[in-house]
């Protein structure tokens, strides 16, 4: 299958060079490869203008195209017309050799796929389930690996999510995909990563990333994969194996992110239940002001208690806007 790689990127020259030396060494390579930079400064551009890589094609964007929306908007509009699938990847990624060959794939073993996420390998440490339960993990498929404090706590209010890893439950606030285990398996799921996805290109003929979320763009991925979770199936392939760095350079300052944890999430659950019922309300609520005190927590029990702090703060401006001032949708 014919495939293009874009890549939006914003002031991380060194870290798109690593991602795209790993693209380099690929068993199949991309037919081609978009560079949207959205960078202030022509760092990027001499990157790429002294390292030659195959089938490149480079894009730099002013103001009024910047954001990751507004990138990989631009970018699917400079596909090549025989391209199938069009791919993402975040600029601060490094691929195993074979990760495109097995995501690629995954749309012939699942010919109704309309998208493909790939598997992140370097946050979480998984192993087999073992006989005897421990209080202290999560388990899943044969797999078990520590289940997070939110999660402990959740818990005890009766406020753990009502649907699988990947999906979306009745009050949102679910599990992401770091929680399917490294089985090597192929999982039905509601949400990918727009950091390590993969599209039909027949997708961008009814939909395009949503421009509600400017510039970080946290949870863009989580509103369009919800969107054509509505046309047909989505998939991860835990055999397309990449390591994601997060490189801290071109991020939103923490009071701005805390408003955008609790704003942008409001908004993507809307996305799936634009009417939930009053018990679904209750427990959204209740979940967003108990992860908010359990930010606060850190205020404590962290070494990074400003940061802590101030994401707390916008979390806490972010829910109140909600009440007088709540996102809406395009």
């Amino acid at each position: 299958m014919i495939f293009t790689l874009i890549v939006c990127t914003y002031m991380r020259p060194k870290p798109l060079l690593q991602l795209l030396e790993s693209v380099k060494m690929q068993t199949l390579y991309p037919n081609e490869i978009i560079i949207v930079d959205g960078s202030t400064n022509n760092n990027t551009s001499e990157v790429i203008k002294n390292n030659a890589f195959k089938n490149l094609k480079y894009y730099k964007v002013d103001e009024s195209k910047r954001g990751l929306t507004k990138q990989r908007n631009f970018g699917i509009n400079k596909v090549s017309s025989t391209s199938e699938i069009i791919c993402f990847l975040d600029d601060d990624i490094i691929l195993e050799t074979n990760y495109f060959e097995a995501l690629i794939s995954t749309y012939k073993l699942k010919p109704e796929a309309l998208a493909v996420g790939g598997y992140i390998t370097n946050e979480v440490h998984w192993k087999k389930e073992v006989e005897t339960h421990e209080a202290s993990n999560f388990y899943y498929d044969g797999w078990q690996r520590l289940e997070p404090l939110r999660f402990k706590i959740r818990k005890l209010f009766g406020l753990l999510p009502d649907a699988n890893p990947g999906c979306m439950p009745t009050f949102s606030h679910g599990r992401s995909v770091s929680f399917l285990p490294p089985s090597g398996k192929i999982y039905a799921v509601e949400q990918i990563m727009g950091g390590v996805s993969s599209y039909k290109k027949e997708v961008f003929k009814t939909l395009s990333f949503s421009t509600y979320f400017q510039g970080y763009g946290l949870y863009e991925d989580a509103d369009f994969s919800l969107r054509i979770a509505k046309l047909g199936k989505l998939y991860i392939n835990t055999n397309a194996k990449l390591a994601h760095y997060h490189d801290a350079s071109g991020r939103p300052n923490k009071f701005k992110y805390g408003k955008m944890v609790v704003r942008n999430g409001w908004y993507v659950w809307r996305v799936k239940y634009k009417n939930p019922n009053f018990k679904a309300r209750l427990k959204w609520h209740a979940t967003a002001i108990l992860l908010t005190k359990i930010r606060l927590l850190n205020i404590v029990n962290t070494p990074n208690r400003k940061e802590a702090l101030t994401e707390s703060l916008g979390r806490i401006v972010g829910w109140f806007s909600l009440f007088f001032n709540a996102p809406k949708h395009n």
